[in-house]
């Protein structure tokens, strides 16, 4: 009997939650599911889910709370779903550690690629082969980190030292959302006083240098009031 990818569903509308669990089961998941935060909890240190799909508004507690407390002992991939008009949920809920979000009303095809983006991405994490051999590519960019080399369409492309660590930080977090805060931390540590505006300029910089068309960029795109993505391709 193969053993199949288990999600938990932690949601407390029983539409949402049996839409869900339908269309992972059509795609060969098993799932599990919570209504409650306390339920939540306790599944998640009984059954070990390889992915935790999270609501933030449940009826006992907050599920930021939820989400808190399993980092505290595990690195299970969680996806937060969030209702519109909360993007400083999202903000709080990416930085407390969850791999992604994704936002309702949704279909069928975003959630399952953002499924399958962040258990790739924990299987990733976990068995410690992240870009193994220090290389990126995503279509016609290329990122060499040892060498410091970043090339579109085969042509070098001059970066400055934050630009280039700001390239590199999105090209290991393929798929996730990095928020404005957490990219200022790595790139310019405390001392940057989440000032967006550098980061904007920087990666209106960047943009410039490896889009085609800085304005309807494939690479690195805008989550508006949250951060930045790298779209994950399957």
């Amino acid at each position: 009997m193969t053993n199949k990818t288990t999600v938990l569903i932690v949601e407390d509308e029983d539409a949402i939650a049996h839409f869900i669990s339908t269309v992972l089961t059509a795609n060969g998941y098993r799932t599990i599911n919570a209504t409650n935060g306390a339920e939540a909890i306790s599944l998640i240190s009984s059954h070990c889910p390889d992915l935790i799909l999270l609501d933030l508004g449940l009826p006992d507690m907050d599920g930021l709370e939820v989400l808190r407390k399993t980092r505290e002992w595990s690195g299970i991939p969680i996806l937060v779903v969030s209702a519109r008009g909360e993007e400083q949920q999202k903000v709080e809920a990416l930085d407390l550690g969850a791999d992604d979000y994704i936002t309702k009303p949704f279909g069928s095809s975003e959630l399952m690629a953002r499924i399958r983006a962040a258990i790739r991405h924990g299987i990733k994490m976990e068995m410690g082969e992240d870009l193994p051999d220090g290389k990126f590519t995503r279509g016609d960019l290329a990122v060499d980190f040892k060498k410091r080399i970043v090339t579109v369409d085969g042509k070098d492309v001059h970066l400055t030292q934050n630009e280039f660590k700001i390239v590199t930080l999105i090209c290991k977090h393929v798929g996730q959302v990095l928020t404005y805060s957490y990219i200022l931390n790595q790139v310019w540590g405390q001392f940057a006083q989440n000032d967006r505006q550098i980061l904007r300029v920087n990666m209106a910089n960047i943009r410039r240098k490896i889009e085609k068309n800085p304005a309807e960029p494939k690479y690195i795109l805008t989550e508006v009031g949250v951060g930045y993505r790298m779209p994950d391709e399957d």
